[in-house]
């Protein structure tokens, strides 16, 4: 497997894992929550990510093999372990949150840096609504999380289907001085 074909599954397999995740929190679907989107938590998010993290290890991209191994490990984490009180969940949520932010400050492609924000972002909100008990910050949260899934999704498909995977910018030279 090529750096290229790891990237478009793991960012398949963290899209699955957000929306899941990010949707069955914010409670918009009836009768599915957040404990219902574990399984894919577990397998897909889980250990599909780790095993695509070691392939781009493999193949020696580093910055995604480092990305999605983290994820993998963290996802598989949240899956299979049990949080004994909502200040334990807000504390891995905060170093999930934390791991995000560094894949984010990373770089990588700008599709990438979105959905590594959006993670961070979702993941921190998700912390605070622990350690608040506050369903509104969890749903906000989920949402968060849910935009981060589409935009992973977006990422991966476009990628397979020769969609635009740049985000609109600024050209060269137009209003942008050296000293910036």
């Amino acid at each position: 497997m090529d750096n290229g074909s790891t990237t478009v599954v793991g960012r398949l397999a963290l899209g699955i894992t957000l929306l899941a995740f990010g949707l069955g929190t914010t409670g918009v679907i009836h009768g599915v929550a957040a404990s219902d989107a574990v399984s894919v938590a577990h397998c897909v998010g889980g250990v599909a990510l780790f095993l695509v993290g070691l392939l781009a290890f493999r193949g020696g991209d580093g910055v995604s093999g480092t990305g999605f191994a983290a994820l993998g490990a963290l996802w598989f984490t949240w899956a299979v372990g049990g949080h004994s009180s909502a200040n334990a969940a807000g504390l891995f949520l905060l170093l999930f949150a934390l791991v995000a932010l560094t894949l984010t400050l990373a770089g990588g492609d700008s599709l990438g840096q979105v959905m590594h924000g959006l993670l961070f972002l979702a993941m921190l909100v998700l912390a605070v609504a622990a350690f608040a008990d506050s369903s509104s910050l969890a749903k906000a949260g989920g949402w968060v999380a849910a935009v981060s899934g589409a935009v992973a999704w977006y990422a991966a498909t476009a990628a397979l289907a020769h969609w635009p995977t740049a985000l609109p910018g600024r050209a060269a030279g137009r209003g942008v001085t050296a000293a910036g």
